[in-house]
């Protein structure tokens, strides 16, 4: 049981904070110059000086060592579906809470699929692992 808390709880600091890297970064793309080597200095020195993007970025890798600690105690068939495809979920769901734009039927309807699939998934491994 702990596992399937581990791995929803990944997929929320995978997704949750994806948004909020998004808007961290936003800006880089008016940073300019001349010369390419230049340029790329001047985007590593943008993102550095943004706490906007770091605080979600350590966040979002927080969850990656989170999944690496689970994958050493779980089943893969369990962990990587569960994991990558919530992921998506709370991505959608943050992004629309931060007021982008709105979920579309179809996304609305694939998220209620994802959902039962997941639970299909946690389901079948809890009433197989005593």
């Amino acid at each position: 049981m702990w596992d399937a808390v581990s791995l929803v709880l990944v997929a929320f600091l995978w997704g949750a904070t994806n948004p909020f890297i998004k808007q961290g970064s936003q800006g880089i793309q008016n940073v300019e110059s001349s010369s390419r080597i230049l340029k790329t200095v001047l985007e590593i020195k943008f993102i550095i000086t943004r706490w906007q993007y770091w605080i979600p970025f350590l966040l979002n890798q927080s969850g990656s060592l989170l999944y690496f600690l689970t994958l050493q105690k779980t089943d893969l068939s369990l962990a990587v579906p569960v994991a990558n495809s919530l992921t998506f979920v709370f991505t959608a769901v943050t992004a629309r809470l931060l007021g982008e734009a709105k979920l579309h039927p179809k996304s609305i309807f694939g998220i209620v699929l994802i959902l039962l699939g997941t639970i299909i998934c946690i389901k079948d491994k809890i009433t197989r692992d005593p």
